[in-house]
This record gives structure tokens, C-alpha cells and sequence, in this order.
């Protein structure tokens, strides 16, 4: 008997590394990619939508995009990241005009109906604010019990990129995240201190374009401009792949090490607010509610990329 592909909903922000864990997640046999869900984030949520939409029409995926949260759900609106993903949020590809539609569903209800009828249990896969999948636990706390598990892109026990203490999806809503990290079911975070390790240099780059299909051109479309405002911002030759390795972790746990610890979002409002305060040292009776990643298998993680993308050959 064949293994039971997981199933997954990946609700994010398309920004390029986004549009990447998309590719990834589309094709692999694996996993088995039921929809799209978007929030505001890297840029407004008719533009990430759109994007959504333009990489589903361009690698030739069908499956639902649904639009949703506009805002966090208590703070005001952050500044979109302009300064990394452009004016559109997924500069650099030049997409055929849009013929996909979004739909007709918000992506909350699409997220609750979608657990609450499986027949198996659902992968959420946040690789934006979480804003969505917070909702969705508020308004119908029924689907934990369909959660498989909640595996996201964000936080850092160490460093942040839009505040020293905060990573961008989390302080973009951070009340949002506090919800998720306490809901109950396995949840593990993809943070800056792993995703900083797969740094996409212009060899991987080359590397991708050898394969010459649709998807490493889209891929290397991404990455080209991405690894300019990388540069740039933060300095760095290639830029992060941050949310692929949410994508990269449900194909091959073995890739990324994780560890069980206590871990929860600091919504006080101060100067780290967003922060995601993880205690690795075990320092407090609290229970441990998150499966932090702590290291990454690099050369495996890029050997996993490139499979992904020769799938669309």
C-alpha cells in the first residue's frame, strides 16, 4: 500500500519565498496540497492574492486560492515589506496577464469547512502572519481536533529582521501567533536561526537553471531580485529561503532538528513585542508547546529544492 499523502492548506503572503514553498508543496508526492489561503502581510492582500493566483496559473496548479484577513486582529496595520518584495510583492517575474480566479470562499471559512469534512487529519502551513488560522481557532474551536499539526514559518530565539527582538510574521500579528502557540496542538516554528542557514547564492541560482523547466525559471526569476534587496537590506550574498523549509520539514523531518520547549509571543506592547520567547534551557515549569527547529541539514535541504522543481518537467 502506497503511504497517505499529508494534507496541507498553506496560507501565507506571496513574497517570493512564499511562491517557492507553493512549488514545493504542489507537486511532491508527499504531500497533498489542498488550497491557498492569504493574509495581509508582505504586501497588501489584493496584491499577495494576485500573486498567489499568478504563481498557481504560471506552474500550472489548481487548486483554491481564497482570500482573507486584511488586518491583524487587534493591532494596527504594519508597514508592508516593500523594501524586500517590491511594489507588488513578488517583483521580478514577468507574469502572463491573470486569468485564474480567487475563490468566492474567505479563507477562514475555507479553512474551517476544509477540516471540519476531511476525512483525515489537516497540516496547517502559515508561512505569513497568522491571522487566518487564528481566526478560524476562534471562531470554530472544533477544528483542533482536525489539526494534525501547525507548522509554521516565523519567530527566532534569537535575533528578529524588523525589530531586534521580532521576526516579520509574528510582530505583524503577534496576538495572532499567541493564539496559535497555545492552542493545544503540535505546532512547530521554522525560525530566522535555521532559515538564515539556506542562504540562496548565486550558484544555487545556476544550480536551479540547469534544470530549465517552468519552475526553475520562476525560481530563478525570484531569487534574482530577491538576493538584490537581500543584499541591500541585511548585506548578504543570497538571500534566506525562510518559508520553504516549513515545506522542506514535511517532506524529510529528518532535514531540520527539532526541539520541545516552552515558548510564547510577547504581545506586552513594549519594545520586543512580537518577540517569540523560546526557553530553551528548560527554565521554567511552563509546559513545553512548541517544537522549535534548531539546525538544518543545508546540502539536504537544497537537494530537496531541486527535486521539487524537476517535478515540473
Amino acid at each position: 500500500m502506497s503511504e497517505q499523502r499529508r494534507r496541507l492548506i498553506i496560507d501565507c503572503d506571496p513574497g517570493h519565498d512564499d511562491a517557492i514553498a507553493i512549488m514545493m508543496a504542489a507537486r511532491h508526492p508527499k504531500l497533498e496540497l489542498l488550497g491557498i489561503t492569504t493574509a495581509r502581510g508582505n504586501q497588501t492582500i489584493e496584491k499577495i492574492t494576485k500573486n498567489a493566483l499568478d504563481v498557481c496559473q504560471v506552474l500550472d496548479i489548481h487548486v483554491p486560492v481564497c482570500m482573507g484577513m486584511t488586518r491583524p486582529l487587534m493591532a494596527e496595520p504594519r508597514l508592508v515589506e516593500a523594501r524586500i518584495h517590491g511594489e507588488t510583492g513578488l517583483d521580478g517575474p514577468k507574469f502572463a496577464p491573470l486569468t485564474r480566479k480567487v475563490d468566492a470562499r474567505h479563507a477562514v471559512d475555507f479553512i474551517i469547512e476544509s477540516c471540519l469534512t476531511s476525512d483525515q487529519p489537516i497540516t496547517l502551513c502559515p508561512t505569513g502572519p497568522m491571522t487566518n488560522i487564528a481566526m478560524a481557532i476562534r471562531k470554530e474551536p472544533r477544528i483542533l481536533d482536525k489539526i494534525e499539526a501547525i507548522v509554521f514559518m516565523g519567530g527566532s530565539y534569537q535575533h528578529g529582521n524588523v525589530t531586534p527582538a521580532a521576526e516579520f510574521n509574528i510582530i505583524a500579528d503577534a496576538e495572532a501567533a499567541a493564539i496559535v502557540f497555545t492552542c493545544g496542538r503540535p505546532v512547530v516554528m521554522m525560525g530566522l536561526d535555521i532559515t538564515r542557514q539556506v542562504l540562496c547564492y548565486p550558484s544555487i541560482i545556476e544550480r536551479m537553471a540547469k534544470i530549465d523547466n517552468k519552475a526553475s525559471h520562476l525560481f530563478c526569476d525570484l531569487m534574482t531580485f530577491f538576493n538584490k534587496t537581500q543584499k541591500a537590506v541585511f548585506g548578504w550574498d543570497g538571500g534566506p529561503l525562510h518559508d520553504p523549509t516549513t515545506i522542506a520539514y514535511l517532506i524529510d523531518p529528518s532535514l531540520i532538528t527539532t526541539k520541545l520547549m516552552f515558548a510564547e509571543v510577547d504581545i506586552t506592547h513594549g519594545q520586543s513585542y512580537g518577540r517569540t520567547n523560546c526557553d530553551i534551557f528548560g527554565l521554567s515549569d511552563a509546559q513545553k508547546n512548541v517544537h522549535v527547529a534548531m539546525k538544518i541539514d543545508v546540502e539536504g535541504f537544497w537537494n530537496t529544492v531541486e527535486t521539487c522543481i524537476r517535478l515540473y518537467s
